[in-house]
């Protein structure tokens, strides 16, 4: 498996774009990732290049993403790097950056979160199940009877 799995903490750059496909529900956002250092002559923390990324969500992932983001709220994004290049408009060379989400949550370093369980919809639909009886039966069986006495034979 030859594949280019990433971690990407940055800022959600455009509201989420939801859409109900045949093959599921999918939604995508850009996402912003700029880069920091220190510079020593300044003493002060100074921005580097911004990267931009297009980050696609499917099935219940999308959903909750289309629900949770909102423009410049700070993100960790994992999931596959996908790069593709293309001539566009006459010039050749244009490069895109997307990432095919595996796992999307708000970058807690940076301020708090309130989760919330996602309702399953196959549980709306399925009868409630028993709770099981989890007591030991009051008879004792025969193999715990024998046991019993052999315990006491050899206590006597």
């Amino acid at each position: 498996m030859n594949e280019t799995v990433l971690c990407v903490v940055g800022n959600v750059a455009t509201q989420p774009v939801y859409r109900e496909l045949p093959s599921g529900p999918s939604a995508r956002f850009r996402m912003a990732v700029t880069s920091r250092y220190w510079d020593r002559e300044k003493s002060v923390w100074t921005d580097g290049h911004t990267n931009f990324f297009t980050v696609w969500a499917n099935r219940q992932l999308a959903v909750n993403a289309a629900a949770s983001l909102n423009v410049g709220e700070p993100v960790v994004v994992q999931g596959r790097l996908k790069v593709r290049t293309e001539t566009r408009e006459g010039q050749p060379n244009w490069a895109s950056a997307d990432i095919d989400a595996v796992a999307i949550g708000h970058d807690l370093a940076r301020g708090t979160a309130f989760f919330r369980r996602a309702a399953k919809p196959e549980a709306a639909s399925a009868p409630p199940r028993p709770e099981p009886n989890w007591e030991t039966p009051a008879e004792e069986s025969g193999d715990t009877q024998a046991q019993q006495h052999a315990e006491s034979v050899a206590v006597t």
